[in-house]
């Protein structure tokens, strides 16, 4: 049997382009003649912000980025309309800004317990639509049980750090592949696609991806 082709997808869960991204990707998927492995990497898109951000989302991206105010709006109006076109449902005015770096040790701990994608696409949610805070240790243990896996665990793994090496490690891969913006995939550690791209092009790579695979094959039995 062929190998599933690997995707290794960078992304953050404060990432509202990252969450569009992974539907329009399991679109292409849906469509692709052929399995695929997904492994989630971590990404940090501002490691100084606070746990506990004093502010709304609009105070914060008009901070971060020097915009006024009824310019994030309006992006964050744009933002909400393309989400809701693939199927979710943003909620801008209740978002945490948060520091995700526990987040993103958590999802190596479901990783570890055959849990992450589940995971990533509850703490996506969680962040987006429901409001609830992802950057707090006691949460983030109620979210993972939410998935099927040992709050108690869980909880264990956030407090003495255990996954803090391996988002280190996604990070310094990152800088290593060039990457300075997410979502980024890297399907099959040959092509990388950037941002949240139509389904076509995932579907697309995911095939030109399985092409190289026969022709290589082909090669080596001739």
């Amino acid at each position: 049997m062929t190998a599933p082709i690997s995707v290794q997808i960078f992304s953050d869960v404060q990432c509202p382009w990252c969450y569009i991204g992974k539907r329009k990707f399991e679109a292409a998927v849906a469509e692709f003649d052929g399995d695929v492995d997904i492994v989630y990497r971590s990404f940090e898109l501002a490691p100084d912000t606070p746990v506990d951000y004093e502010g709304s989302t609009v105070d914060y991206l008009s901070e971060r980025k020097g915009m006024p105010l009824e310019q994030v709006h309006q992006m964050l109006d744009r933002v909400t309309q393309i989400a809701s076109s693939v199927g979710l449902d943003y909620d801008f005015e209740h978002v945490h800004q948060t520091n995700t770096v526990l987040a993103h040790e958590l999802l190596h701990f479901a990783k570890a317990h055959g849990r992450q994608l589940e995971l990533k696409e509850r703490l996506l949610r969680a962040y987006f639509v429901e409001g609830r805070h992802v950057g707090r240790a006691e949460d983030l243990a109620d979210l993972a049980a939410d998935v099927g896996l040992d709050r108690d665990a869980a909880a264990e793994s956030l407090a003495d750090h255990r996954h803090l090496a391996d988002v280190k490690a996604d990070m310094a891969q990152a800088v290593a592949y060039g990457i300075q913006g997410v979502p980024f995939f890297v399907i099959d550690d040959r092509y990388g696609i950037s941002g949240a791209q139509e389904p076509a092009a995932f579907l697309g790579a995911l095939q030109q991806a399985a092409a190289d695979r026969a022709a290589a094959t082909a090669e080596a039995s001739a």
